[in-house]
């Protein structure tokens, strides 16, 4: 049950805790919270042999798309979703497929945290987003451009596919009054959203805020990474996404939508509801190393996790279950195994480590928001997500406790880890409520 404590006074502020009230999901592991939980607890994924890839000059042949959405059309009116969702001519003309994953785990998370219209649309709540854009439909709005003339684009192209489409539409139509912004930090970037939304929130500049994280997931937002050589090329679906395993070779490509309600206490308490978990805290810093690999030693990822410690005053020793960023690739999960065995010592034996983008692939700016999500299942229904696909570890995670199963054991303190191009990394604190 639910308990509040003493609001203190910190600095000349009054900082109030901060709780994950309602959270909304559309997702290659599911399109609802029930259903994302028991594919946690199973380690079902959602990986397929992606038809759009099936060509003998694409070598990717694995993605973990969305379920339920038809969304290939070049009209949104033509687009299929599930019949759970209404939504009117004049809002579809405005979205990308991203966006509409986004307004639909919106209006789950609104009906999850119980928010009657005057909650969700007033002064005091705001909304922060990320999401890369939609290349396919900023691709076709040139191509129209370039073969139509200036004047025969739709008028509404703009807002449906550059990289703020997400906070334009949800903003708009559900008419959020309070703080509002798009975050870009490559993968990093919904982390982000959330960390400074916490911030808003314990300064008091609002009482609740939505954070969002949403991907295209289609052929135009994954493809391009194999030039980058960041991608798997494996061609099973079962073991294509291995984060730590000895024989991964890059990352799966996923898209969806997540969707969080952070409150502060006081609104917690004025509305009688249970909070899924805490937001303790977070930590960010920069590797200052390369634009798009991690620094080999985990620096800048090892800095975040400290410093989000020590913002919440935990000790390393107390924090129970880490959900890692690592994405399956060769470089990047043996720089975060470093970071944590600097932050955690000896004490990371202990420690659960897994990475659920074994199950869901990389939803790239979703990852932050969606991961924290899976978080906050964890820590209210009480289970530590297992690390699928593992055949032979990696010599470099020796000694470390990397669950290959979901464990019923219910964590107390949660780190959620991001990292993204440049070196930007994020850690998230999350604590049973």
């Amino acid at each position: 049950m639910f308990r509040p404590s003493a609001v203190r006074c910190d600095r000349a502020y009054i900082m109030s805790r901060i709780f994950v009230t309602g959270v909304g999901f559309i997702t290659s592991i599911g399109n609802d919270r029930d259903s994302v939980v028991q594919s946690l607890r199973e380690l079902r994924h959602g990986m397929l042999r992606y038809p759009p890839f099936d060509k003998p000059e694409v070598p990717v042949k694995v993605a973990a798309p969305v379920r339920g959405f038809a969304v290939d059309s070049s009209d949104p009116e033509d687009w299929t979703y599930p019949a759970d969702y209404r939504l009117k001519r004049e809002v579809l003309r405005s979205l990308c497929p991203n966006a509409l994953y986004a307004y639909c785990a919106m209006q789950q998370a609104i009906r999850d945290a119980r928010l009657a219209e005057g909650e969700v649309s007033n002064e005091e709540t705001g909304l922060y987003a990320a999401s890369g854009g939609s290349p396919v439909i900023l691709g076709r709005l040139l191509n129209q451009m370039s073969q139509q003339g200036v004047m025969r684009c739709p008028p509404l192209g703009i807002v449906a596919s550059i990289a703020g489409t997400v906070q334009f539409n949800l903003v708009a139509h559900f008419k959020i009054k309070g703080a509002s912004c798009g975050f870009s930090s490559a993968c990093a970037s919904s982390s982000h959203a959330l960390g400074f939304a916490f911030d808003d929130l314990k300064l008091g500049r609002q009482k609740r805020m939505f954070v969002v994280g949403a991907e295209d997931g289609n052929v135009e937002t994954i493809l391009p990474f194999a030039g980058m050589r960041a991608l798997s090329l494996n061609p099973d679906p079962e073991t294509a996404s291995r984060p730590f395993d000895v024989a991964r070779d890059g990352f799966v490509g996923t898209g969806g939508a997540t969707v969080l309600v952070l409150e502060t206490e006081d609104e917690v308490l004025r509305r009688g509801v249970t909070p899924y978990c805490e937001v303790a805290g977070w930590g960010q810093a920069s590797d200052g190393h390369n634009v798009a690999i991690s620094h080999p030693e985990g620096h800048g990822l090892r800095l975040a996790m400290q410093r989000s410690l020590q913002s919440t005053r935990i000790a390393a020793a107390d924090v129970d279950y880490v959900n890692a960023h690592a994405t399956s690739t060769p470089i990047g999960d043996v720089s975060e195994v470093k970071a944590l065995r600097a932050v955690f010592g000896p004490d990371l034996n202990r420690v659960a480590v897994s990475s659920t983008k074994a199950l869901t692939g990389h939803g790239l700016s979703l990852a932050g928001a969606m991961e924290s999500g899976f978080c906050a299942l964890a820590l209210r229904e009480g289970f530590i997500p297992g690390s699928a696909h593992i055949t032979r570890l990696d010599p470099e995670c020796a000694g470390m406790n990397i669950p290959r199963e979901t464990q019923s054991v219910a964590p107390h303190v949660v780190l959620n880890n991001s990292s993204g191009f440049g070196g930007a990394n994020v850690c998230l604190v999350f604590r049973r409520a």
